[in-house]
């Protein structure tokens, strides 16, 4: 038997795999601050319809969840690698206290779903006069 060397990245994607259960994927996203001080994620959603995506905002995390199903015109016995990822999903992401919770928005546009997480003005320091006792 020969060394393998362990590849962490590999490593992890079998175990979602394992955990995740056949059909089901992880979507890749990205998230970044715009330059209007608000969070945005960005998840490649391709071929989905806009009605089977669900963005859901609950108890402090912020929830994008869908199916994108097997096409109907493809039968599986026909195919002879697939390597695109079909199901259920689901991606929870925590939101930092300075997101404005009811002024989130989400756009989805040539198969990438945008979700902006406008930030709330941070609090300005107060400052706070002491009164000498004689």
């Amino acid at each position: 038997m020969g060394i393998v060397r362990f590849d962490p990245v590999r490593e992890l994607s079998r175990l979602q795999e394992a955990l995740a259960g056949e059909g089901a994927w992880v979507p890749p996203v990205d998230i970044y601050e715009a330059a209007d001080k608000a969070l945005v994620i960005k998840a490649e959603l391709p071929e989905m319809k806009r009605e089977a995506i669900a963005v859901t905002v609950e108890q402090g995390a912020l929830t994008i969840s869908g199916e994108r199903p097997w096409p109907a015109d493809v039968p599986r016995s026909d195919v002879r690698r697939a390597e695109r990822r079909y199901g259920s999903f689901s991606r929870r992401f925590a939101l930092p206290t300075t997101v404005d919770a009811a002024q989130i928005a989400a756009d989805y546009k040539d198969g990438v779903l945008t979700v902006r997480l406008p930030l709330r003005e941070a609090a300005k320091a107060r400052v706070v006069p002491v009164a000498i006792a004689s």
